[in-house]
């Protein structure tokens, strides 16, 4: 008796320590500085210009920059530790940070960026993970997040970053600041450390949108011009049914911002990969056969896919969006400018890399001159394509990203499908050239929100101006849907298993069975008292041959309605196929019974009665 109560005593010692470490652990994490730089500096702006002339238009902002710019007399580290040691100081500063110190601004340090800028989750195992100052407990978005979270702590009026498949766009949204992506070429790339010369942009992060539109004329070297109105404000419908928060929480926040300011008449929707089937044929090379049924490979991922290889072919395979187009890469020469510019460093330094990214830079897929052609194409195409939608006075609509923050440490950020939503999306800026704005709209379930607008390519000056004056009726919508939501939260819960059914449910009629599993079992997951989804599920389990999950689905959902024919007849057929027959033969009499009409039930419980009875 006294040997357990000892044992009790050590265990409840070891547990109140495990708490104590455990507590100064999290007291750590988040440093005075949300880890967000990596070097603190200064670097200060000429004077002012004596009067009558004007100050300078960035005066008494200050800005930090990301790991990838030149500053002179700093070594740029690329987001690797082995890089900064093997190369020497910038012998110049950045074309763009030179912009914006000589524009008014201070410099103040440079951030943190995922290793080799090559991510959009914002983690980096040498220099730490920034703490998203919106969500600590959530990843702050890559691969610029330090200099997302430097604007969101409060820290910098602005910060630039590097945009290639979304580097300023995501740390935007899961941050909750302002990000612009402006439309390719449009600023300098002197002095930056380029991932892939045809997709990255210089991009840049604030608050506020009248600093986001100052800095912006400042790179854009815009001259003075009357602002213009958006005529049309298109809401690309099909890329919102991929949004997995519910889709008024964004759509409408928009869509009455825009009638409050413009009118009815100005609104438009499309569905935009419908769009794109027409107007640009040279995707459909990248379309992937069909395995066990299911067409893995939607436009969506075709537009994934020619991205990827056009970032391949300028240096190495990204792991977060190679995935998909594993299947139709082809063996050929080295990639010439793979080889002109890392290969020779990555050999002879052998850098300590994060396993996700070491494993695909040191097995380099190799692609042939045709697949580069197809996507040069296919980039002239996009571009074409959205210039002829947008026209000079057009604003699509489309979700920035497609979920929420995921978690630090988890395994969403990882999965190939949170990938493929979220590239797929981002992709289709990086492939068209066009311009591109992360604009906050709030929380849901305490994560932050958000929404993109996107101009033509050039339309840069246009897009800054909508966001300047739609910017404070965005907020205003946003925070009444807020608390509409924090009143209805009940009506919320069963609106979000409603969505997830009814992707479920298209999933189903594109034959992607998988796919569709996995959005009724999300609908469950929120509402699991629903017999519908239940008997949806067992629906897309029998097309999956999965016999067994799909009886267990109909007899839950039986158990939660016994009126459900549909369920009854489902779980009759997979019986049937289990060889089950007797049983199967009596759930095709009881739907009968239910619905006596019923041909389907009729004909299999006749069928099965001749063979078996």
């Amino acid at each position: 008796m006294a040997s357990s109560s000892a044992n009790l005593w050590v265990l409840l010692g070891l547990g109140l320590a495990g708490v104590l470490l455990m507590t100064r652990k999290l007291k750590k994490v988040i440093k005075e500085d949300f880890g967000a730089f990596v070097q603190r500096l200064q670097l200060l702006p000429p004077p002012q210009p004596a009067p009558p002339k004007a100050p300078h238009p960035l005066t008494n902002l200050s800005f930090a920059v990301s790991d990838v710019f030149d500053i002179e007399g700093c070594v740029t580290g690329f987001g690797n530790p082995d890089w900064t040691r093997s190369h020497d100081a910038a012998s110049r500063t950045s074309a763009v940070v030179t912009a914006v110190v000589e524009g008014g601004a201070t410099c103040t340090g440079k951030t943190v960026v995922d290793e080799m800028a090559y991510s959009i989750n914002g983690e980096n195992k040498h220099y730490g993970t920034p703490t998203n100052p919106a969500a600590p407990s959530r990843i702050p978005g890559g691969s610029s997040s330090g200099a997302a979270v430097a604007v969101a702590a409060n820290f910098v009026d602005f910060s630039l970053g590097l945009d290639t498949v979304g580097g300023v766009r995501v740390p935007a949204a899961f941050c909750g600041v302002l990000g612009f992506r402006p439309s390719h070429g449009a600023v300098s790339h002197m002095g930056i450390i380029s991932v892939s010369s045809s997709l990255d942009t210089v991009g840049w992060f604030a608050k506020d949108p009248s600093i986001l539109r100052r800095v912006g004329h400042v790179l854009l070297q815009l001259p003075y011009a009357v602002q213009r109105s958006p005529r049309q404000i298109i809401f690309a419908d099909d890329c919102f049914q991929q949004l997995r928060i519910p889709v008024d929480r964004v759509y409408q926040v928009v869509l009455k911002s825009t009638e409050k300011l413009f009118g009815r008449q100005v609104l438009k929707h499309e569905n935009l990969w419908n769009y794109f089937d027409s107007k640009v044929p040279s995707l459909k090379a990248f379309h992937s056969q069909k395995t066990n049924g299911e067409t893995r490979n939607s436009l969506i991922t075709s537009l994934v896919k020619a991205m990827n290889h056009l970032q391949r072919f300028e240096i190495f395979v990204d792991v977060d969006i190679l995935i998909l187009d594993l299947a139709i890469s082809v063996a050929c020469t080295i990639m010439h400018e793979f080889k002109h510019n890392h290969e020779e460093w990555l050999n002879s330094v052998k850098p300590v890399l994060d396993p996700s990214i070491s494993s695909q830079l040191y097995d380099v897929l190799e692609v042939a001159d045709t697949e580069i052609e197809k996507c040069q194409l296919a980039r002239t195409e996009i571009r074409s394509a959205l210039n002829s939608l947008l026209k000079d006075d057009g604003i699509l609509v489309i979700p920035t990203v497609a979920d929420p923050p995921p978690k630090l440490g988890g395994k969403e950020s990882l999965s190939e499908e949170y990938r493929n939503r979220n590239l797929g999306l981002l992709s289709i800026a990086s492939m068209s050239g066009c311009c591109q704005v992360t604009v906050p709209l709030g929380f849901h379930d305490k994560n932050p929100v958000s929404v993109s607008f996107m101009a033509r390519h050039g339309g840069d000056r246009f897009l800054l101006d909508t966001v300047q004056s739609m910017y404070a009726s965005l907020q205003e919508q946003a925070d009444i849907a807020a608390k509409s939501k924090s009143s209805s939260n009940a009506v919320d819960r069963e609106t979000s298993a409603e969505i997830a059914k009814e992707k479920g449910n298209q999933a189903f009629k594109d034959k992607q069975w998988q796919k569709a599993v996995s959005f009724y079992t999300e609908a469950i997951k929120i509402s699991g008292n629903n017999a519908t989804y239940y008997s949806n599920r067992a629906a897309a389990y029998l097309e999956m041959g999965s016999f067994l999950q799909a009886e267990g689905d109909c007899t839950k959902a039986i158990d939660l309605d016994k009126k459900n024919v549909k369920a009854y007849l489902r779980r009759g057929t997979a019986r049937e196929m289990l060889g089950y027959y007797k049983d199967a033969i009596d759930d095709f009499k009881y739907a009968l019974v239910l619905e006596p009409t019923n041909k389907r039930a009729s004909l299999s419980a006749d069928r099965l009665k001749k063979l078996f009875q």
